[in-house]
């Protein structure tokens, strides 16, 4: 691929002076425009966009320091080169301080004219380098922003809210911390936040699922292990321990982890020291250790799975995170962040959500929490419909609330959704004998939506009521 040459405009009234430039610099490969006065060359500046100008003082229509002011306000990276006669110098010596990159007197030799622009290549070429890793630098802070914001945790309801202030008092220190939770409440997330408010967020962040591993590989994964420790060991690994250090280790489900490499853990966080399998040598362990299970304690405790000891250890700052059933207010903030999130990922227009949809979103009981909601949110923005996530987008568990559900039994997928919704207003109709509002509370909607449905299924209550009877 031919490289465009360098592009060099001449801004000098003597002609003899600009055909011996233009001359020399098109035997060299520069791409050569002149001028014989200021407005000419800035004319021809704005046409070309040159990368060097040599620019004259002495031109019969404007100040050369003129002409120097305005090609830098033009373009601030542009180098100019300052032709100058003697009797100019100081004149030459102010158009340093307005940004030219060097002057050379008249007469000149060629070698030092092209050793001057030489540099002044170089000094533009570093200002455009420095201007792209400034743009990519900007550029990334945004996106990690970005996805520093997308992976806080949603604070709205009360409960998160004592949560997000209890993490701003201990992210700080160094000690240790066990979440609590059922399964998809968040943990990792929370976890992660310890780590960014904490002093060693500039150092990794390691996490180990126990409960992802065989219990015979926890260890060698936690540990490390070098080469020859036991069959399948053919090279050296350090172990998260190692990759932890300075940094921040989770271990998550940690009551899934053996009982008898608890013991074993337990005395890394005593003595802060530790040995990879097969290996003579002591490491040195500096981490701040998060842990999480979604077991009840107690049971944990009376049943083995987690030792006493460690849990002691462990239990510095206990968090538990209540279910999303448990914090509902929370919902709307989070469908929101999810619709983006999943539209950006999958190259998606971000669809709004249908009042109906987020009144859906908000009944239901998510057994499977956050995570479950997620994946509902990235199912409904995939099969949104005239950019809107309505009822039909949602998955079938969710197109029925859980009070309707119990009103008219299982839900028969064979049929159409309006015919499941017609039978089950009756339904809540003939339970709360013709009472619109009980009837709406029993169908988890609004009473305006109610009668919006009423009148769209013709429906005539139990006892004969109008639809718009209260």
């Amino acid at each position: 691929m031919s490289v465009a040459p360098v592009k060099v405009l001449v801004i000098d009234d003597e002609r003899p002076v600009l055909m011996t430039l233009e001359a020399l610099l098109q035997r060299r490969g520069f791409a050569v425009q002149t001028a014989g006065s200021g407005a000419a060359g800035m004319q021809a500046f704005r046409r070309s966009k040159p990368d060097v100008v040599l620019l004259d003082l002495g031109l019969p229509d404007a100040d050369g320091l003129d002409v120097l002011r305005e090609l830098r306000a033009e373009d601030a990276h542009v180098q100019v080169l300052i032709l100058t006669a003697n009797d100019s110098l100081a004149n030459a010596t102010q158009s340093i301080k307005l940004g030219a990159f060097h002057f050379i007197s008249k007469p000149y030799a060629a070698e030092e004219l092209l050793s001057l622009m030489g540099r002044a290549l170089e000094q533009r070429s570093l200002q455009r380098e420095t201007l792209v890793l400034r743009e990519e630098r900007a550029y990334l802070s945004k996106r990690l922003a970005e996805v520093e914001e997308r992976s806080k945790p949603i604070f709205q309801s009360r409960p998160m809210r004592q949560i997000d202030d209890l993490l701003d008092r201990l992210a700080p220190t160094d000690a240790n911390v066990l979440l609590l939770g059922e399964s998809g409440v968040g943990k990792e997330v929370l976890a992660a936040q310890v780590h960014s408010r904490s002093r060693r967020n500039a150092a990794p962040f390691i996490k180990l699922n126990c409960a992802a591993f065989p219990a015979n590989m926890i260890e060698a994964e936690l540990f490390g292990y070098v080469r020859g420790a036991f069959t399948g060991a053919v090279i050296d690994f350090p172990g998260m321990l190692s990759e932890a250090k300075s940094g921040t280790l989770f271990l998550d489900e940690i009551a899934e982890m053996p009982p008898e490499l608890q013991a074993r853990f337990l005395r890394v966080l005593q003595e802060r020291e530790y040995r990879p399998l097969g290996s003579t040598r002591v490491v040195k362990a500096d981490f701040r250790l998060v842990a999480a299970t979604n077991r009840p304690v107690a049971e944990a405790l009376r049943s083995g799975a987690l030792r006493q000891d460690l849990y002691y250890r462990l239990n510095t700052f206990q968090i538990e995170i209540p279910p999303l059933r448990e914090r509902r207010e929370d919902i709307p903030a989070l469908v929101k962040r999810f619709v983006a999130q999943f539209s950006e990922r999958h190259g998606l227009t971000s669809p709004s959500v249908s009042p109906e949809a987020l009144e859906r979103l908000h009944a239901y009981h998510w057994p499977g929490n956050i995570r479950e909601l997620q994946n509902t949110v990235e199912y409904a923005v995939i099969l949104a419909e005239s950019n809107m996530i309505g009822l039909k987008q949602l998955p079938a568990e969710l197109q029925v609330s859980p009070a309707l559900r119990v009103a008219v039994g299982p839900i028969d997928h064979s049929g159409s959704l309006e015919a499941t919704e017609r039978q089950a207003i009756l339904a809540a109709l003939t339970e709360s004998r013709g009472n619109k509002k009980r009837a709406a509370e029993v169908l988890g909607i609004q009473r305006p939506t109610l009668y919006a449905k009423l009148r769209k299924y013709g429906i005539r209550n139990q006892l004969g009521k109008s639809s718009e009877d209260a």
